[in-house]
């Protein structure tokens, strides 16, 4: 049996370490992505949407569209547009990098707020999604290796290995026109996180020809040994992407887009980021 007054000094050490502990105790904040990171307010990053704040979903490397720099900081045509709308329709807007098959369920999921990112519009994603008024307009550009004596038929007639970005209409594209057709195997469908990745292969030799969205492609291959070959005509209109029940955002996007697009600042942009 222990004595009374070692039974006290027991408790006085026990009650000095547990004040002792709590004093040490911190919270543990997470760790931040990459994703988080990129936003272009000028306050803190806000991690939750509100009536006057919205996450916008953008593809990192989707010049000149939208792309993020080594600084972490998002730019492009679709970037300044958004900037644009958000001011003149007095909300803030924080751009949020993400693998472009998983934009859409990332937007279903309310981890972003909208798309704002060279989509197309398409009958199957307008059963998931609302779409913004057309704001743009591109064809599928179909690249080879410099020197290549493949041509612009056989990519078409499915007698090539093709590279593009996985979950992107060009892919659609291919898959229904090809694939879906027997005209190509599916194994010579070869997809990527992103194109740059599918035109390194191709100046490797691994691939025997890239097919993407005119626009973005010549900023792609700018400086490397491609060479284009021709333009498969889809005319996908690209519009911003939401959730089906934002009603009252897709009023504020179509209303700046309307007053972007009649305003100079509309041409200045497609001039700095040479669209056309």
């Amino acid at each position: 049996m222990m004595k009374k007054s070692g039974l006290v000094l027991v408790s006085l050490i026990g009650l000095v370490a547990l004040l002792f502990v709590c004093g040490c105790t911190t919270t543990e904040q997470p760790a931040s992505t990459p994703e988080a990171n990129v936003q272009t307010t000028e306050s803190a990053p806000v991690t939750q949407s509100t009536a006057d704040f919205y996450r916008v979903g953008i593809d990192a490397a989707y010049q000149p569209f939208s792309m993020v720099g080594p600084d972490g900081k998002a730019t492009g045509f679709d970037v300044d547009s958004m900037k644009w709308i958000a001011k003149d329709q007095g909300f803030e807007v924080e751009f949020i990098p993400i693998a472009w098959d998983g934009i859409i369920p990332a937007l279903q999921a309310s981890k972003i707020d909208l798309v704002y990112a060279g989509m197309t519009i398409t009958d199957e994603r307008k059963e998931k999604v609302n779409f913004s008024k057309p704001y743009w307009t591109v064809n599928q550009m179909v690249v080879v290796k410099e020197g290549s004596p493949i041509t612009l038929d056989q990519v078409k007639n499915g007698s090539v290995i093709i590279g593009t970005q996985r979950g992107c209409t060009a892919a659609i594209w291919i898959d229904e026109n090809l694939v879906n057709k027997s005209l190509m195997s599916a194994a010579n469908l070869k997809l990527y996180d992103n194109t740059p990745l599918a035109v390194d292969d191709l100046v490797s030799g691994r691939i025997d020809a890239v097919m993407y969205d005119s626009t973005v492609m010549n900023d792609i291959i700018a400086g490397k040994p491609v060479a284009k070959i021709g333009m498969v005509e889809t005319n996908e209109d690209f519009g911003i992407a939401v959730r089906k029940d934002d009603t009252e955002l897709l009023e504020k996007l179509n209303a700046g887009l309307d007053k972007l697009m009649a305003s100079p600042d509309w041409e200045a942009l497609k001039q700095k980021y040479k669209m056309e």
